[in-house]
């Protein structure tokens, strides 16, 4: 009986553990979001995939011979 004792003292300690752990975890997660947004304050307007990029037109590629791959 001793031994199923002791396994169950182990469960509960292996449980503890991985409580504590998600707790750091969550705890990281937030600190670091907090991070996030302090660095970069941005506008409503704002896309993040497009902040810095400004459009402008683009040369167009010629169509000729030296265009294309020699073969």
């Amino acid at each position: 009986m001793a031994k199923q004792s002791r396994g169950t003292f182990q469960k509960r300690a292996k449980e503890r553990a991985r409580q504590q752990k998600r707790q750091d975890k969550a705890q990281r997660r937030l600190a670091a979001k907090e991070r996030r947004g302090a660095d970069a304050p941005r506008t409503e307007d704002d896309a993040p995939e497009v902040v810095g990029l400004h459009p402008e037109p683009h040369a167009v590629p010629t169509q000729g011979d030296d265009a294309r791959p020699a073969d």
